[in-house]
């Protein structure tokens, strides 16, 4: 059994400060025991105006979070899943790029965000993410304490063709860090995860920006950790609930993924799609 720490943000617009709150974070999933930290996505900043933002956006080398979330797992002794950062490309464009960091402070692994998120709600929000960000090509997946773990993004819950890819790869967790609006989470948040944690027969493990933002949006929150029979281990709640900014604690048993792939060789059992559909 390994335990797992996952940190609900309210992340805002000074990278400085959000960085500090992932210090602090590190040290709260230590002091409770934790192997490995995870955080949401756009940790190191949120902000939907993109001429204020642009600014505070760096090339990996230059961000400020990106340190301080290396220097806190070296500090700590502890793995750190950055859930994701916008990182400034050298063709001008930005990437929404997930960082696996290990206990000395070194990056193992990234993951650049497939799904772009271009969408009108019916709320009235628009939403155009490829705009800014160039979208990733690569499935990717990483040795952890925890075991193999699979990396997508937020809208990337969506696509299950990702999810079969991470399953076949026979990965024990994913993780889906998100920053869901309140109207698409209220729908689907908890469907999707617990869905996706059944097809890979993994655990899915999700720490999400929960509340009102500085940049004034409103994101759903409840992240949580399911196990790989879609049981729901962690819920940290909402704005829907009164959930909040914090870290939560989930223990991961690697028995459990084993006891499920027995009873229901889904991975196992998969046939490739061939043919094509008949009128």
């Amino acid at each position: 059994m390994t335990r797992a720490a996952l940190f609900q943000m309210t992340t805002g617009i000074d990278p400085l400060a959000n960085a500090e709150a992932i210090a602090a974070a590190a040290r709260a999933a230590r002091g409770g025991g934790a192997a490995m930290l995870f955080t949401p996505e756009m940790s190191g900043l949120l902000d939907r105006k993109r001429d204020r933002a642009r600014a505070a956006i760096r090339q990996e080398g230059d961000d400020v979070v990106l340190a301080a979330a290396r220097e806190a797992a070296r500090r700590e002794g502890l793995w750190i899943h950055l859930g994701s950062l916008a990182i400034a490309r050298e063709d001008g464009k930005w990437a929404n790029r997930a960082f696996v960091i290990d206990d000395s402070g070194e990056i193992r692994a990234r993951y650049d965000k497939m799904h772009m998120f271009d969408v009108d709600l019916a709320t009235g929000e628009t939403w155009r993410e490829s705009n800014a960000y160039t979208p990733g090509d690569a499935v990717v997946t990483v040795e952890t304490p925890l075991g193999r773990l699979g990396l997508a993004i937020c809208y990337d819950i969506r696509f299950p063709a990702l999810f079969e890819a991470l399953g076949q790869a026979r990965c024990d967790l994913i993780a889906c860090p998100a920053a869901f609006t309140v109207p698409t989470g209220r729908a689907h948040w908890h469907l999707l995860q617990r869905t996706r944690a059944v097809e890979a027969s993994a655990f899915v493990l999700s720490a999400a920006q929960v509340g009102l933002h500085e940049d004034g949006r409103e994101t759903y929150g409840h992240s949580l950790a399911v196990d790989p029979w879609g049981e729901v281990l962690l819920d940290m709640g909402g704005a829907d609930d009164g959930g909040t900014a914090g870290v939560g604690f989930v223990d991961i048993d690697p028995g459990r993924i084993a006891d499920v792939r027995a009873q229901l060789p889904s991975l196992a059992n998969r046939r490739p799609i061939t043919g094509q559909a008949r009128p």
